[in-house]
């Protein structure tokens, strides 16, 4: 009988806005996501459900957000069908005094959670799944053997050759929480395509995650292995164009077919806002709204979207003038976005005494302004620039709101 499993990753449960109109539904979007996905593996009765990494947002999640990952889980478990999960880089706790959550859920039997152990060598040693613990490397489904490895981190194709040693069985499928340069849209976590290829000699389904941009990887001899359905619901701006789904994949005598399933995930605008030459901030203003106006009437959507502006041009008056809480009103005027981030990359053009054109973008007077405000306290003298970049940092963190509690009070603590 053939083998039938869905492969997602990179669900990001818990992701929101905070301090935003649109922080509840937001929040939604990615519980409505897995349960759709859910819902998929119960009506096609699948063997198992692969979660490869990055359940969660975060490590420390809110109470909700256990309780509402439970409730998206439990048709799963009711019905019988193993959930197996590894950890991705966002669903690890750096401080591991507790239980996290992931192993919460694996000791409740909500997901078969696999981790090695490593060998007093460096080894890695994948010790079957026990169902008391909730712990294990490896987990045997209808004569599938199943591997789990997590993120690794920067290094993981060092790691390759000792992965695939510590595999003695036949007919193997890894679950990998990692990137393939050249493939994976971010910047850390991924290893080199050549680095990645012996795992297709000891693994026939090598299931990936990391990047949110689905992708294939194949052999020198053109045979697929490696497989990433990427995220399926928008995380970040960036990933408007990225086609958004999961893998329904059947396996026959050892042969794998995919199909990419799309799912329904929040529409997502990036848009330029061409401001260049407004000589005052209320010929900016209709500018600005005219441009959005027409882009938004391009592309109607039944849902809120997600809306990215990126102002640019030189324009004769101060940017200040044009403040983001100035513009969200504007905005507000006519569209209703379930959350919008402006990016401010004017350039403000204004006279010396000599006459000669000074040209500075908004970023450059912020970090001027922060620079002098900082330096006029004694104690921070010396470490303008220092300080100033970790001000600006802050802010960015704040404004993305996907930073921590706990990793705040730590960027505070290096200015005190």
């Amino acid at each position: 009988m053939p083998i039938r499993f869905i492969h997602t990753a990179d669900v990001h449960l818990g992701k929101t806005y905070g301090n935003s109109p649109g922080e509840a539904a937001r929040y939604e979007d990615f519980f409505r996501c897995l349960s759709d996905i859910v819902k998929s593996a119960m009506d096609e009765t699948v063997d198992f459900v692969l979660i490869c990494g990055d359940l969660f947002h975060t490590g420390q999640i809110l109470p909700k957000t256990f309780a509402r990952t439970i409730e998206a889980l439990q048709p799963l478990k009711t019905a019988g069908i193993p959930c197996v999960a590894v950890e991705g880089n966002h669903d690890w706790i750096h401080r591991r005094n507790n239980i996290s959550w992931m192993e919460a859920l694996s000791e409740m039997s909500y997901i078969h959670l696999l981790r090695p152990t490593r060998t007093q060598d460096g080894g890695y040693c994948f010790d079957p799944f026990d169902e008391e613990t909730g712990m294990g490397g490896h987990i045997e489904i209808n004569g599938l053997n199943i591997y789990g490895l997590g993120y690794i981190g920067t290094q993981a194709g060092s790691h390759v050759e000792r992965i695939c040693n510590a595999v003695s069985t036949e007919n193997n499928l890894l679950l990998f929480h990692v990137g393939i340069w050249k493939y994976s849209p971010v910047e850390i976590g991924n290893m080199k395509i050549d680095e990645a290829h012996p795992l297709a000699k000891k693994f026939t389904y090598v299931a990936l995650g990391h990047g949110h941009k689905q992708y294939v990887i194949e052999t020198p001899k053109g045979i697929p292995y490696a497989y990433n359905p990427g995220a399926p619901e928008r995380v970040n701006f960036g990933e408007e164009d990225y086609d958004k789904g999961y893998y329904f994949v059947t396996a026959t005598d050892g042969k794998f077919s995919l199909e990419f399933r799309p799912t329904n995930p929040r529409p997502m605008l990036v848009e330029m806002i061409d401001l260049d030459g407004a000589n005052d901030a209320e010929i900016a203003l209709d500018r600005f709204r005219r441009q959005v106006q027409e882009k938004l009437a391009k592309q109607p959507h039944r849902r809120s979207p997600l809306l990215e502006l990126k102002l640019t041009g030189r324009i004769w008056f101060h940017p200040f003038e044009l403040g983001r809480e100035r513009l969200r009103l504007a905005l507000d005027a006519f569209a209703s976005p379930l959350h919008v981030e402006i990016k401010n990359h004017l350039s403000f053009v204004a006279r010396t005494r000599g006459e000669e054109l000074v040209k500075k973008s908004l970023a450059e007077i912020e970090n001027d302004v922060l620079h002098e405000l900082i330096g006029a306290h004694s104690k921070y003298r010396g470490r303008e620039r220092e300080l100033t970049r970790l001000s600006l940092a802050l802010r960015d963190l704040v404004l993305k709101g996907d930073v921590e509690d706990d990793e705040l009070l730590e960027l505070f603590l290096k200015m005190d």
